[in-house]
This record gives structure tokens, C-alpha cells and sequence, in this order.
């Protein structure tokens, strides 16, 4: 993760500015698979091509925005809460509550979501209520029926400045309706994880079964009140883009040493069928140990892990315990693991532990009883409360640390990812970033920083052209953005911030983030709970987390 040190910032001549450009229509036409290797920044323009296979309209190309503008069942049981379910009552929140596409608040919304069935039976939406919006969904299910009895697809459709995402996942047609500067691709992302939110709640298979038994069947007789828990996934994006833009999980930031106890504390957790063991604040990890006995030549996916930090993170696991089914799609979509869920101690810290044996609870509860005993043995109770309350204790922000600690003047944000993890570590992918400040403090202003995100991150991977370096100066903020072997980053700075400013920034960024990498990072994994039943050597490729 050397982010510092041997790495050389560029040069300011180095870095070309990204110019406002326009795509010919017969260059959108064109297409075609990018290069193995991102060009040199210094290659010439840095202006991108689109095509439809790129998912990328000719004209959000142009430039990045200079202005504001039991398995099968999802009920979750507490043996100490009976009738509780962190998955939230069956009542919807007050967003879903109303709402039709005649109603102006509903149609002045920046991004819709809306998940069906193939036979247009509403599932979710959003905003409003599906029974309003049944016509709606129609009108989608005829259109994608319409494509598909000419043998084709149906993925996008471009309406001025509407992108319009279609994503079929078996029975289940995902639509993504956006005024946004994301690509298509990126809303494409987004509905992924929507399904995967669904599937960890019902399986793949039992999805399937149930839609071949009864075609026209309603899906939110078993999804009833997962819709907040939908609904604070789409938040997250909007509040937080780094986790799907990064494809990484976020870290606590806290001391190695500490670090490293809690995850020896872990290793001693021992439950029939115990899988893995997570701490985690406010959604973010802080660190887990993995039970080899169970798991072998597997890994998890981080997009699996964040959902279960999402999932964990709910408000709904504020106090007491729960025992419930989950599904982790990327690791087996068909399959259930059984989650003990609970919080340590009053804290907002929270513990769980996954597992294969239905029967488990009563070794869990014991495993966070001897969790608990350690905690205040280490006297690591304190440091841990201190850490969840850095931002007063909000979910949100938990564990956050300000960019003013970075002591770059005119840095106002950053999203970094470190590239450089050795092979034989298997680690998960991590990124970091302070929390959302002035001039960010304002929803629109976090929006709009979103947007320059995803824009950024659309122009450095794009299929047709991929780039390694932008610096862009826009009306409210300079940019920069860029991509080496080591690392990925993406900055926004003052808008007075100079060329060869911008990189002296960047230079003492790169250096604070190599000096507190160690706080950052799970840099050096914890050992496997049991003893490895393979050799040293296949160590490294078994473990489904042996980063963690």
C-alpha cells in the first residue's frame, strides 16, 4: 500500500486539462473493446469516445459538471426481542407512502427504482406507492416483452437528459430511471445491488420456484418491510458512492495494535458451524476472523460483506440480539448462512457471527459473552465507544475522521483505494475518506460532489478509452482524479487551487495516507481461527477472507 514515499506526484505538464468536447455521432457509433493498459496522460487529449455497447451517450460525454444542477422467509427472530425484526415492521417508510406520476414532488426526484416481476406485478419503487404506480410498471414490463419477442434485449434508453436502465435478473425486471450524470453502467451497478439485497433476504432459488409455481405472484408478501432496508441501500449510494464506484469496503480507521487484539479475540470465538466473525460501527468494518473448518477454496466478494455491514448497520440492531437467515448472492445465491447479530456492551459497536448450523444460537450468545469479557479485559471498551463517537455516534458518519487531518490546505474531499496489496494476502479491497464537511454539508452539495464522482470514475474506466490521469477545473472545485499501479484516487480541491497547487496537494496526500496506513487498513490479515488443514503454500488461496 505504498502510497507515499517512491511515488512521484506528476509533474503539472504531465496532466492535460479536460477540455468540454462533443462526440461526433459517428464516433458514438464506433465502439470497440479499450486498451489492456490505460494510456499515458501524456499521449494526447484526454477526451473519452462513446458508443451503446459503452452504455455512455455521446453527449454525457462531453464534460463533467461545472455547476449545480427459515429460508425462505425474510422475518428475522430475536429469542430476546420475540416479534422483533431488524428487517423493520411490515408498515412502509413515509417516502413510499402516496404518490403518483402525475405528482410533481414524484416526478422532481433525481433517480427512481423501481423492481417488478416479469408478469408487471409491483414489487418496490422508490418513491410512491406501487399500487399507484401499477400502470407504470406496465408500460415497462410491455416494453421489455416488446423488445424481447423480436430477440432482442432491451438495456437502455436515452431521453434528453432521462437515462432509462432496464436489468433482467431472472423473474425479475430492475429499472433505473435517472437524471443524473451516472452512466448507465454505474445505475446498472446500483440495481445489482438492489437484487442482491433482495436475494439475501429470499435466495435466488426460492425467487425462481415461486414465480414457476405462480407466475403473477406478489413478492412483497415476503418482502414485507424490507423496503427501508432498500431504501437506505439507495441512500447510501447517493450519501456514500465510494463503496460501489471502488468495488471496496471502508475501514474504521483505529490503531494497528488495537486492531490486531480485537482480531485475536476473535480467533477464540468457537460456535458449531461458525463461519466468520465481524466487528463492525456504523456499517464500516473494524475487523474479522474467518473459521477455515467450515469454508475452504472460496472468498468473499466484497460487495457480500458490504451488504452485510449495511445490513448490520441498520438501525433496526441498535440494542439487543437477533438470529437470522441471510443469503450472501456473489458467494451462493441459493444458499442461506445463519447471522447472531448483536451489540456489545450499549455500545454501537456490533458483532456478528455467521454460520452454517440452524441450531447455533445459544454457542453464539456465548461467543459474544466471551467477546464482551475481552473487550473490558483489553480495556478496549473506551477506545471503541471514543471511535463510534467521533461524529455523535450517527450511522452515517461513524468513525469518520475530517480532511482537515490530511493538513493539505485547499483539499476539500477525497476517495482513496490502495492498489498495492500483495498477491499472497488475499485481502480485501478497502478504500477511505474523511467525512462529508463545508462546503459539502448541504443534500444538494453531497449530491452534486456524487456526480463529479461518478463522472470521474466513468471517464478513468471507460471501456472505449480508459484514462490514468483527469485534472479538470470546474465552477465550484478543482478536480483530479487518477490511477496507478498502486492506488486510485479521486480529489476535489478549491476552485483557486493551481495546476502545480493541485499536485503539491495530491504529493502531501499520498504521504499522510502512507504514514497512517497502518490506521486506515486491515494491512496485515489475522490467522484462521482453526488450524490450516492445508499446507502453508495453499494457505493464501483457500480462505474465502483470508484478508481479514
Amino acid at each position: 500500500m505504498d502510497a507515499g514515499g517512491d511515488t512521484a506526484a506528476p509533474a503539472p505538464g504531465d496532466a492535460e486539462d479536460v477540455e468540454t468536447t462533443r462526440v461526433s455521432d459517428e464516433e458514438s457509433a464506433g465502439g470497440g473493446g479499450g486498451p489492456a493498459d490505460p494510456p499515458d496522460p501524456g499521449d494526447g487529449a484526454l477526451e473519452q469516445t462513446g458508443s451503446e455497447a459503452n452504455d455512455e451517450p455521446p453527449h454525457l460525454l462531453s464534460s463533467l459538471p461545472q455547476s449545480e444542477a427459515s429460508p425462505g422467509t425474510s422475518e428475522l427472530w430475536s429469542p430476546s426481542a420475540p416479534g422483533s425484526s431488524p428487517m423493520g415492521g411490515p408498515e412502509s417508510s413515509p417516502e413510499t407512502q402516496g404518490g403518483d406520476p402525475s405528482d410533481e414532488d414524484w416526478r422532481s426526484q433525481r433517480k427512481h427504482v423501481f423492481v417488478l416481476s416479469e408478469a408487471g406485478k409491483p414489487i418496490y419503487s422508490r418513491y410512491g406507492s406501487v399500487e399507484a404506480l401499477s400502470a407504470t410498471m406496465g408500460v415497462m414490463t410491455a416494453l421489455v416483452s416488446f423488445v424481447q419477442s423480436a430477440g432482442d434485449a432491451i438495456r437502455a434508453i436515452y431521453a434528453e437528459d432521462h437515462k432509462l436502465v432496464f436489468l433482467q435478473q431472472g423473474p425479475l425486471l430492475l429499472v433505473a430511471v435517472s437524471r443524473t450524470p451516472q452512466s448507465a453502467a454505474q445505475l446498472r451497478g446500483e440495481l445489482l445491488a438492489v437484487h442482491a439485497q433482495i436475494v439475501s433476504t429470499l435466495t435466488r432459488a426460492s425467487v425462481a420456484r415461486i414465480f414457476a409455481h405462480k407466475q403473477n405472484y406478489d413478492l412483497r408478501r415476503l418482502l414485507a418491510g424490507s423496503e427501508r432496508t432498500l431504501d437506505r441501500l439507495l441512500d447510501s449510494v447517493e450519501r456514500d458512492p465510494g463503496v460501489l464506484l471502488l468495488g471496496a469496503v471502508r475501514c474504521v480507521p483505529l490503531a494497528r495494535p488495537l486492531r490486531e487484539a480485537l482480531g485475536t479475540l476473535l480467533r477464540r470465538c468457537t460456535a458449531p458451524g461458525l463461519a466468520l466473525s465481524v466487528l463492525a460501527v456504523g456499517g464500516r468494518l473494524i475487523t474479522a476472523a474467518q473459521e477455515r473448518t467450515v469454508l475452504t477454496e472460496c472468498r468473499l466478494d466484497p460487495a457480500d460483506l458490504q451488504l452485510l455491514l449495511d445490513w448490520v448497520g441498520a438501525p433496526a440492531f441498535a440494542a439487543g440480539e437477533a438470529w437470522a437467515p441471510v443469503c450472501l448472492p456473489r458467494f451462493n445465491p441459493d444458499g442461506f448462512f445463519y447471522a447472531y447479530v448483536a451489540r456489545l456492551d450499549a455500545m454501537p459497536v456490533c458483532l456478528l457471527l455467521l454460520g452454517t448450523d440452524r441450531e447455533a444460537f445459544h454457542a453464539m450468545a456465548a461467543c459474544r459473552r466471551l467477546v464482551e469479557d475481552g473487550l473490558r479485559a483489553l480495556g478496549a471498551t473506551h477506545a471503541l465507544a471514543a471511535v463510534a463517537g467521533l461524529s455523535n455516534t450517527s450511522s452515517a458518519n461513524a468513525a469518520a475522521y475530517s480532511v482537515q487531518a490530511v493538513g493539505a490546505p485547499g483539499l476539500l474531499h477525497f476517495l482513496y483505494k490502495p492498489l498495492d496489496i500483495p498477491d499472497h494476502h488475499r485481502q480485501l479491497p478497502q478504500f477511505t475518506s474523511p467525512e462529508l464537511e463545508a462546503p459539502y454539508s448541504k443534500e444538494e452539495e453531497r449530491h452534486r460532489l456524487s456526480d463529479l464522482y461518478h463522472c470521474l470514475h466513468a471517464r478513468l474506466h471507460s471501456t472505449s478509452r480508459p484514462l490514468r490521469l483527469i485534472y479538470h477545473v470546474a465552477e465550484k472545485e478543482t478536480l483530479l482524479a487518477w490511477v496507478t499501479s498502486k492506488f486510485e484516487l479521486y480529489t476535489c480541491l478549491s476552485p483557486l487551487v493551481t495546476k502545480a497547487g493541485a499536485i503539491l496537494v495530491v504529493t502531501k496526500l499520498l504521504r499522510w495516507v502512507k504514514k497512517e496506513e497502518d490506521r486506515l487498513f486491515i494491512r496485515y490479515p489475522p490467522k484462521y481461527s482453526s488450524p490450516p488443514a492445508a499446507s502453508v503454500d495453499q494457505a493464501s488461496h483457500n480462505g474465502f477472507l483470508t484478508g481479514l
